[in-house]
This record gives structure tokens, sequence and C-alpha cells, in this order.
């Protein structure tokens, strides 16, 4: 990488995030919300993992998908929060070359494979709903394990393109980003390369992945509600719908946001609050998950109440 000329640079080892401004009042603010959200997402996420595991009448499919995405919300999450929150505490709001880059891979990984992950739930609830006598045969344990590996899989294939592409540009002025973490569009902003490339296959890839997923998603719920509502028993209809909500509401949320974010070119995104909307995908989301498929779930709260009934018992 060519060194960064001098005023607001460096040697061009490390960049400097913006954040959310420099007064030492929003210094403290700002990290006690971010406190406040990441504590409630690891217990969140945590709680509905050992839930599952322990309740033998979760070992389903469905479950082990939802184990499988609190895991990924607490990754991802992971991936920003502590980080973002040390800059906050300390002051210190700069990231070496290669922790940005480090923390870009991760951070595009565990995202991306959410997005197939959550097809895949969108698969199972289809297989279970339209076709119920084969349910046990298409979502066998072995099905089940080559869904989330291919997930893995997508996700690392593409954070590898997405990495490699950003991090060979030369930077080689200004290296403050205007982000709290090191997304793409920001650091592709700042780089003096020709960034036509890096833009079109940001573009693209995002808006395949998204749009791709997403059209599973609703080919899967279009053939979920017309079985749903040829059931007679309206008990029927909304049981069947009730294993479905939950899951439609996260889907809603996280591909309406990243599409919001990424499938539009860099220049569009540029105007509009991105920090302000990262926070609510890269924080909110994943505190939200468990908590709307505990609200949202019967087996789930069911299960709450089996573990707490023999917990009672044993004191």
């Amino acid at each position: 990488m060519e060194p960064m000329r001098e005023g607001n640079s460096t040697t061009g080892s490390e960049f400097i995030f913006q954040g959310f401004g420099s007064g030492p009042g929003v210094q403290v603010i700002t990290f006690l919300m971010f406190l406040a959200i990441y504590m409630m997402t690891l217990l969140g996420n945590i709680a509905l993992v050992l839930i599952i595991r322990v309740d033998s009448h979760l070992h389903t499919p469905m479950y082990f998908f939802l184990v499988n995405l609190s895991l990924l919300d607490l990754c991802y999450s992971s991936t920003i929060a502590p980080r973002a929150m040390v800059s906050f505490l300390a002051g210190s709001k700069t990231i070496t070359f290669n922790g940005c880059a480090t923390q870009f891979f991760f951070f595009a990984l565990f995202l991306t494979t959410e997005a197939f992950l959550l097809a895949a739930m969108a698969y199972d609830r289809y297989a279970a709903i339209c076709n119920p006598l084969r349910y046990t045969t298409t979502m066998s344990t072995g099905a089940c394990v080559q869904l989330v590996v291919g997930s893995y899989t997508c996700g690392c294939v593409h954070s590898m393109v997405q990495t490699g592409l950003t991090f060979t540009l030369h930077y080689c002025g200004s290296n403050e980003i205007d982000h709290f973490f090191c997304d793409g569009p920001p650091l592709i902003s700042l780089s003096c390369s020709d960034t036509y490339i890096n833009n079109l296959v940001m573009f693209t890839l995002c808006g395949l992945i998204i749009a791709s997923t997403a059209l599973i998603v609703l080919i899967s719920y279009f053939y979920i509600i017309s079985t749903i509502l040829k059931i007679p028993s309206v008990d029927g209809r909304r049981k069947a719908f009730s294993t479905c909500t939950s899951h439609l509401v996260v889907v809603t949320l996280f591909f309406g946001t990243l599409a919001f974010i990424y499938a539009q070119p860099t220049w569009i995104s540029s105007l509009y609050p991105r920090k302000a909307v990262s926070v609510f995908y890269t924080l909110f989301i994943p505190m939200l998950n468990p908590f709307i498929y505990s609200f949202r779930n019967k087996d789930v709260k069911d299960a709450l109440c089996r573990s707490m009934s023999k917990k009672n018992l044993r004191l």
C-alpha cells in the first residue's frame, strides 16, 4: 500500500474511525448504548442456544438452524461491538491495516452466511408445511448439516473476494474512515485508485446474494401461505402461521436493511447516514432475533417453562 500523505494520515499502516463524534459526553453515551445492546445480545443468544440444546423436544431441524443463527449473531456482533467500545472508551480510534482487513473479512463472512442460512430456514419451513410426510427424509441430519456448511462456504467465498479487492487498493490520501468499523463502501471511498471494478463487484455480488436468497424466501413463503390457506381448521391455520411468523419478521428486518445498505451503488449510499443504519443491522438485529423467536414461539416458551420447573424441583 502506498504511503499516505501528511495531515489526517499516518504512515499507511493504520486507519482512524470517525465514529459518532469526538466529545467526551458523546463517547460515554455511545459506549454505554453499545455495551447495553451487546450484553443483551450475548445473554439472549446464549440463553436461546442453551434452551434448545438442553431440551430434547427442540432437537429438530428448525431449531438446529435457529442455534446456528444465534451463533452467527453472536459472531458478527462480536466482530464489531467490542472493538467499537474500546475506541469509544479509550479514545483510541486507530486500527491497523491488517486489523481492519481481518475485521472486514469476518464481518462479511458472518453477514453473508446469515443471508444463506435464513434462506435455508425458509426452505425448512416449506418442507415442514407443504410436504410434511417427506419432511424427515428431506430435512435429514445430513441435509441440515450440508445446508449450514454450504451457507458458510458461500459466505467465505464472498468474503475472500470482497476483502481481496478492497485491501489491494491504494490508500494514499486521508485515512479517516467515516464509520465505526471497517466496512466496504467507506473504505472504497477513501482509495485513490480507480474503484470502478470494486464498486461494480460489490454492487453485483451483494445484489445477487440478497436477490437470490430473498427469492428463495419469497418462493418458499408463497407455497407456505398457499398451503396454510387450504387448511380447513382455523386453529390449524393459526398454528401453521405461528411457526413461520418469527422467521418472517427476522427475514424482513435483515434483508430490508442489507438491501438498503449494499444493493446499490456506493455514491448513492453516501447520501444517507450509513452509520445509523449500520448500528441497526450490526447490533439491534442480533439483539432482537432471540427475543423475537422466544416471545413468538410456543415451543421455546414451553421449553423455558420445563427448564425452570426442573430447576425449582432440584431446589
